[in-house]
């Protein structure tokens, strides 16, 4: 179930503390197509910590991105939040038949998971012949406490959606960064690449290499706070201020006194998650781009600042660059939104698997 396959369309349906995002990708002449796209905000209070604490009313929520998209698939691919699962690379005999494998996953995951098995949801991949060990292969396992799969279920389910596949946002968004190869030198081929995805409360920093995730960090930081800040220094209340934010009309001092401030916290955050990324192991290299996506993406000169301060050359990533929008898809404004669709392309990609 986590790492699902699909057999038809798939919403990819990204659940954060602010705002539900749907998109649905068709393909023609092998080129992916925007079918059809919304975004409803998420009701406060409803997410705590990434749990869902009100399935209700966010599968509200979602009832409303369905009927707005006008998309007519009922299936979705939904993620779990990488600290709420564990993932494991462990080795199998390569001679192995499918449920002698799956009996040996079961006995193995016992030995990584710190819950009791019956608490837990778990599925493997092959991923291919071990390094190490010819005779055997790598396979992947990943395990969740199963209340983290049945929150996000029941708000699918409440929307009148079924959940098809439940993936980890971490396998998502590298999953999603074929999109970006069309900004990458060599399309990321033998190049180091770092991809920022700035969300509402979290971020996650990725480091790739040849389109492979080399190294995930995910810290509690976004756009949320400086939504709170425009809010205690203008008085406005939350969703004033985070209209401002995004449509404009704040005091011609809101730059030096409130917008310079965060745009510092990005950059100092950016070169730490650098810093941790070069310390993680040996033969670590700095990467030769960073990507920066999510809402403060389209900070207006976000990238220059970036670039000059971590001295790496930084660009916008936009996962809907090369796609052709459906007249449905066109109406509902993707483009503007297109830097924080990284996590639900990544699962709307699933379609395809």
């Amino acid at each position: 179930m986590l790492l699902g396959r699909a057999s038809k369309p798939l919403l990819g349906l990204d659940i954060t503390t602010s705002s539900v995002k749907l998109i649905e990708l068709g393909q023609s002449g092998g080129q992916f197509r925007v079918e059809s796209y919304a975004a409803e905000p998420t009701p406060p209070n409803a997410i705590n910590e990434k749990q869902i604490v009100d399935a209700e009313a966010v599968g509200e929520a979602v009832r409303r991105a369905v009927k707005r998209s006008g998309a007519r698939s009922r299936d979705a691919a939904i993620a779990i939040s990488g600290d709420a699962a564990i993932t494991k690379i462990i080795q199998m005999p390569k001679h192995f038949g499918e449920n002698e494998l799956e009996g040996q996953v079961e006995l193995q995951a016992d030995q990584y998971i710190p819950f009791p098995m019956e608490e837990v949801s778990y599925d493997f991949e092959i991923i291919g012949t071990s390094e190490k060990d010819p005779d055997m292969m790598d396979v992947l396992l990943v395990a969740t406490r199963t209340e983290n799969v049945q929150q996000r279920q029941a708000a699918v389910a409440a929307a009148g959606l079924t959940a098809r596949v439940v993936d980890v946002e971490a396998f998502a968004l590298e999953n999603a960064c074929q999109l970006l190869t069309h900004q990458m030198p060599d399309s990321g081929i033998d190049h180091t690449i770092a991809v920022v995805d700035f969300g509402a409360s979290s971020t996650t920093f990725s480091v790739l290499r040849d389109l492979k995730v080399l190294y995930t960090r995910d810290f509690a930081f976004g756009g949320q706070q400086l939504t709170e800040e425009i809010m205690r220094t203008y008085g406005l209340s939350l969703e004033e201020a985070g209209r401002a934010k995004k449509e404009g009309g704040l005091p011609s001092n809101y730059q030096p006194e409130v917008l310079d401030a965060f745009i510092d916290d990005m950059t100092q955050q950016v070169s730490r998650s650098l810093q941790f990324f070069l310390a993680s192991g040996g033969n670590r290299e700095q990467p030769e781009q960073i990507l920066v996506c999510g809402g403060c993406a389209n900070i207006p000169g976000i990238t220059d600042v970036i670039s000059s301060r971590v001295g790496i050359p930084t660009q916008i990533g936009d996962p809907l660059g090369q796609m052709k929008l459906s007249s449905r898809a066109k109406a509902q404004a993707v483009r503007k939104d297109a830097t924080a669709l990284l996590t639900a392309c990544g699962l709307a990609l699933r379609s395809f698997d």
